[in-house]
Formats: C-alpha cells, structure tokens, sequence
C-alpha cells in the first residue's frame, strides 16, 4: 500500500456499510476547497459483504452508476481502507536524515506490523520531531494484507480505475475534522454503523489511532431489546430523542446509558494513554462525527462522563458549498468525512 500523493485530478470514494459517498473537491488547504462534484447513493448491507460474482458485479454497477450520477469524468480515484482491514502506528526511531530513514524502516519495518512483511503491503510517513525526545522522530507506519490490498485494487481496476492513493479510513476523517487552528491535541472519534474510529491530532499529524469494537448498531440492539421494539423503530428513537431524560419517559436514555458509559470509557482510557506518552501535551476536545455528530445530547453526555470538552464535527469546514448543495446534501452531511477527508490529499 502507498499513502500516495493526489497526482492531479481525481475523485475519492468512501465505500461505508450502507452506503458509497463520493467526493471531488478543487482548490487546496491553504486557500480552502470548493465541493466540485458528488453522490451518495444507498447500498444493501448484504450487497456490500457479497464476495460472490453476483455480488461483486451488484457493487459494480452501483459504483459505476454513483460516478455517472456525479458526472465525474477522471478515472483517478483515492480510495478508503477500514480500520479493520488495516494496522496503522505511530513508532520512534533515532533522528536521521531522509534518505537513511528509509533505510531504516525498511529493514525494520517487520517488527512494526503484525504479519510477515512478504504478506503484507505497508508505508509510512515521517511526522517530525518527537515531542517527548529532540533526538528522536516520530514516524507513522499503514499496513495491509497483500491479499486484501490486491483484491481490492483488482475490483476497482476492472471497472476502468486508476487508483492513485489508498488510505486508512481513520486518517482521512482525522484531516477532515481536526479543528482548524487547534493548538492542542484533539480527539476526533467517529461512531460508524458497526465500529468506532479514533484518531488524536496534535501538531497537524495523527499521534494515536486506534479502532473500537461497537458501533451505531450496538446502541441500536440495547434500545430495540430494552423496550422490545424492532431495530427499526429503535433508530428513529435514538435519532429523534437521543439522551434526552424528558422524551418517552427517559426510556432511551436509560437504555443507552450502561453501553455510551463503557463507550465513554474507552475514549477517557485513550486520552490517558496519549497524555502518559505526550506529558507535556493536552486534550483539548473531543471533535464527534459519523452518527455521534448526530444523535442528540451525546456530546453532552461524552463531556460529562470524560471531563474534556467535546463537539459535534464539521468534515466541511474548509469546503465551500453552495446553497444548491447544502440543501441537497443536509440529512447526508454528516457522512462524508471520509470521503473529504480522501479528497483534500490533493496538494499535500
């Protein structure tokens, strides 16, 4: 896998567990992007996990109808990889310059992820100085599987791709959603429909990454069991009433309560974590996306339960949209982090 540049024009695609989000931005971060061209269109749970001819051919046409509906014209393509089919970590090594730094990582690159390197395609990036030892830099490193990676170029491929960047999803939602400004660490968790990705910012360079078990469907099967209704219904009422202790009685709040508790947990056990390695450093907010950008009150709820400040995201916040677009896009909005995230590698 190479966390390759933008190499002119391009799209990116964020294929999710529901649905497939497409992005294609002009501009740069420096003078900020406009949202050029776009699509969202809803997939089958079942279609997406179909490994099967039939299967791969469904998710073909709906890829391909996604990008005629975005009249996109470039076959170039940034694409996400999830978290659970990927390794990414933050390692040290002795300060060094570029040239022997890729030396280095190469022979030892092994002991950093956790398959056999000839199994694996893997990068990395320098992100600087570590802020804990001048003599030290600190350096982030992807993995996938070989068998993961091709099967998955050779998809794209076959429906007339060129993928040009292959990404971890966690890292494109980070850059799209880490305040702009933030001097301090931020904490940016985006709540999916079966997991939870987790990235702290600092500096402008991810410094801990990590994937939690349990997403959106966890809060799901807790309501739908607790007041014995089916998971449908028990969407619209975390969606509609949230952690809201006046609506139904308090019913879903109380169904809620025991699983955000140990949700909230984890997000207090990784500041910990980064805070032992960054002393010097904190976490000055916790910046929320996916369905946590959405539920009502869970912000509320997380800043109670961690005691650091915490927020619904903006993955557009440096993306400007016109009217059109904004209406066209507002019950969506909230989905496409990774998606802009993917896009604005462009002049990185």
């Amino acid at each position: 896998m190479k966390l390759l540049k933008g190499v002119g024009d391009f799209f990116a695609m964020d294929v999710g567990t529901t649905s497939v989000r497409i992005v294609q931005l002009s501009g740069d971060s420096q003078k900020g992007w406009s949202l050029q061209r776009y699509a969202y269109v809803s997939v089958d749970e079942k279609t997406i996990q179909d490994s099967s001819e039939l299967g791969r051919k469904k998710f073909q046409d709906i890829v391909k109808d996604a990008v005629s509906k975005a009249q996109i014209k470039t076959k170039n393509v940034a694409i996400g990889l999830p978290a659970g089919n990927t390794f990414t970590a933050i390692v040290e090594v002795d300060a060094q310059d570029p040239k022997e730094l890729e030396k280095t990582i190469k022979y030892s690159l092994e002991q950093y992820i956790p398959m056999a390197i000839d199994e694996a395609k893997a990068d990395y990036r320098l992100l600087g100085v570590s802020p804990n030892d001048p003599n030290k830099m600190e350096v982030l490193i992807s993995s996938t599987s070989n068998q993961y990676a091709e099967r998955t170029l050779s998809l794209y491929e076959s429906m007339g791709f060129n993928v040009i960047a292959m990404e971890p999803e966690p890292l494109a939602m980070a850059r799209a959603l880490t305040p702009v400004g933030a001097v301090d660490a931020r904490m940016i968790v985006d709540l999916g429909e079966r997991a939870t990705d987790l990235v702290v910012v600092y500096g402008g360079a991810p410094r801990l990454v990590r994937s939690i078990p349990g997403g959106f469907t966890s809060l799901v099967k807790a309501v739908s069991t607790s007041l014995s209704v089916r998971e449908d219904q028990a969407r619209q009422f975390i969606l509609k009433f949230g952690l809201a202790q006046d609506k139904v009685e308090g019913q879903v709040f109380r169904a809620l309560d025991a699983t955000l508790e140990s949700f909230a947990g984890e997000l207090s056990k990784s500041t910990l974590f980064f805070q032992g390695k960054y002393s010097n450093v904190k976490v000055g907010g916790i910046v929320l996306s996916g369905f946590a950008e959405i539920i009502p009150f869970i912000a509320e709820y997380i800043e109670a339960k961690t005691e650091v400040p915490t927020m619904q995201g903006n993955p557009w916040q440096m993306v400007r949209v016109s009217p059109e677009q904004q209406n066209q896009l507002v019950s969506v909005a909230n989905e496409f982090a990774v998606a802009i995230g993917l896009a604005e590698r462009s002049n990185e």
